[in-house]
């Protein structure tokens, strides 16, 4: 693989995971997301697309920064990737959780086991190339914030969904 697609490909993995979700996402938004009660300091939808972009774009080229300087999956950056692979796989779930089965308690732990494994992610990249867990901090922050919202949204619409559930069985 030449020198120009091992980036471009470590930059495109995320969005795999990302296309898929915002497929899922767009059908619930107007049946579903705009119908239940969400606090007035969220963001207008049209902002998640951007952000989204760029922080992708960026996981994708840090994890390549680590395995180039950390040797591939053999050397050093074996534990940092499996933790980038982790978190990778991680955020792809939260979407189908939150906007697929509508389970806002689920989503939010499940946000909460993300961001620790972000947090050990840029650990464990800024040993081997510490631009690589730099560039990851907006990924934090972001993540933080939706981690918050994903928790109020959740407290917010907690009683309806409990009744839902009893309703169910």
């Amino acid at each position: 693989m030449s020198e120009y697609l091992k980036p471009a490909a470590a930059i495109a993995l995320p969005f795999l995971g990302g296309a898929a979700g915002s497929v899922i996402s767009r059908t619930n938004i107007s049946q579903w997301y705009e119908n239940i009660k969400r606090p007035s300091w969220r963001p207008p939808n049209y902002i998640f697309g951007p952000v989204w972009t760029a922080l992708y774009g960026s996981m994708g080229y840090a994890s390549y920064l680590v395995w180039r300087d950390g040797g591939g999956f053999q050397g050093e950056a074996a534990l940092p990737l499996a933790l980038y692979g982790t978190q990778l796989a991680l955020n792809w779930a939260w979407t189908p959780i939150f906007f697929g089965a509508h389970r806002l308690g689920l989503a939010t732990i499940e946000i909460g086991c993300l961001w620790g494994t972000i947090v050990a992610t840029i650990f464990t990249f800024h040993k081997v190339n510490a631009t690589a867990a730099h560039i990851l901090f907006p990924y934090l922050g972001w993540v933080t914030f939706a981690s918050v919202l994903t928790f109020k949204i959740w407290r917010m619409n907690k009683d309806d969904n409990e009744e839902k559930d009893s309703k169910s069985s």
